[in-house]
């Protein structure tokens, strides 16, 4: 019987061949934590009593959740984090690098890799051919003491996904419909393989958007074989020489097969409270919003400005809208000063943020108020997720975000 992908990359960390339901102890390549999760993993690995990392160089510490922080106690929790670093060797990426998922995929992560990082985005580098997932604080603790993690072989869904997008449709549409039709648990602990005609031409950023919310229909990863594109990216950030392609067996097992076609994926918006909430703009009607918010591990990369720049362009942000953008690392937030980005968000009347997760996990920078709407390119619209429980989060795309502030409604034109 053939392997699929994320198999064949568990084989060779476990030193023999696994299939799908098989328990296995396997070598991790990258362990990460950020600044929400962290400090107990800190805590968690002095329990052990080991004086040192197995990899430190390969070891991250991020702290984007609250960067800047807000407040004295998250401030002290920083202070665990750097110290850590300081003491054990441990790579840190401080306030303003940016967020840790976008910080993997330009830094740390390579093709055929195993990453375990204490956030449940951490998948968001499978779109590098890489096994990524995430795991509890205690679990990373773990991997960074002995370079090691126990794991379940997850079984296989391939979304074969076939043509060309409508105009303005792109990939965060894909996802929010993908979710929509299985489920926010239709693909509880299996592993997404992305592939077909639409998957071979998307951009490195749109996979990106892919793996980084396969974890939103319960997946435990989601991947793509690596390609031109992906030795591309690396070239582009320095590590060409780390390309590997592993391909599936023809004659891999899969769980499940779901073929779509790209064609027939509309602007599609995800509703509070629940990712699965799904409408096409048609259905949804005209709904008014207090804030629009571009940025994230999701939709925060240099692609993604450029999109909502052409349409701010020689326009301004509704009278009634506040819109916050926060690129997702410094390499993306000079690269849209380079462009002239950041003067047309300012120009339009948008806030630009510091690299970071900003409002996303609702710790500070943009916290709604009771009963206002937001219009976000995040991964999540969970009751109170941007920092308070009496508001409505709908998720869309960066093309929707960017009418959406101009119109003062949800719309993609």
């Amino acid at each position: 019987m053939g392997q699929t992908l994320v198999e064949k990359i568990i084989s060779e960390h476990s030193g023999k061949k696994v299939h799908a339901g098989e328990l296995v102890i396997s070598k991790v390549d990258v362990s990460a934590v950020q600044d929400g999760t962290g400090p107990l993993t800190v805590q968690e690995f002095k329990k052990l009593g080991l004086k040192q990392l197995k990899n430190p160089k390969r070891a991250i510490l991020f702290i984007d959740h609250a960067s800047p922080s807000p407040r004295k106690e998250l401030s002290n929790t920083h202070i665990i984090l750097r110290e850590f670093a300081k003491e054990y060797g441990a790579i840190l990426s401080d306030t303003g690098a940016g967020v840790c998922h976008q910080r993997l995929v330009e830094s740390f992560v390579n093709p055929c890799e195993i990453l375990v990082g204490a956030d449940s985005h951490t998948c968001t580098s499978g779109a590098l051919g890489a096994f990524a997932t995430g795991m509890g604080s205690t679990d990373i603790a773990v991997a960074m003491a002995l370079g090691k993690t126990w794991l379940k072989v997850p079984a296989t869904y391939k979304i074969v996904v076939n043509g060309s997008f409508k105009k303005g449709v792109c990939s965060k549409d894909l996802m929010l419909h993908l979710i929509g039709m299985i489920g926010a648990d239709g693909a509880t602990y299996k592993a997404l393989e992305f592939t077909g005609d639409t998957i071979e031409n998307m951009p490195m950023s749109e996979r990106f958007t892919l793996a980084n919310m396969a974890v939103e229909a319960g997946a435990k990863c989601g991947l793509f074989i690596a390609d031109k594109k992906t030795r591309e990216y690396l070239k582009e950030h320095g590590r060409e020489d780390k390309f590997r392609q592993l391909l599936p067996d023809f004659d891999a097992e899969y769980e499940r097969i779901i073929e779509i076609n790209a064609e027939d994926v509309p602007f599609t918006i995800s509703c509070p409270h629940t990712v699965d909430n799904t409408k096409s703009i048609v259905e949804l009607g005209q709904i008014k919003v207090n804030q629009v918010y571009v940025g994230t591990c999701t939709n925060g990369r240099i692609e993604d400005l450029r999109v909502v720049a052409e349409i701010l362009k020689d326009n301004n942000v509704h009278s009634d809208v506040r819109m916050l953008i926060c690129p997702a690392s410094k390499d993306i937030y000079l690269k849209a000063l380079k462009e002239g980005l950041i003067d047309i968000f300012v120009k339009a009347n948008a806030s630009v943020l510091p690299p970071g997760c900003g409002p996303c996990v609702g710790v500070h920078a943009g916290i709604l108020g009771d009963g206002e709407v937001c219009l976000s390119t995040q991964n999540r619209n969970f009751q109170g997720r941007m920092g308070n429980t009496k508001g409505f989060i709908y998720l869309a795309s960066p093309y929707v975000a960017g009418y959406t502030a101009i119109r003062g409604y949800i719309s993609a034109e």
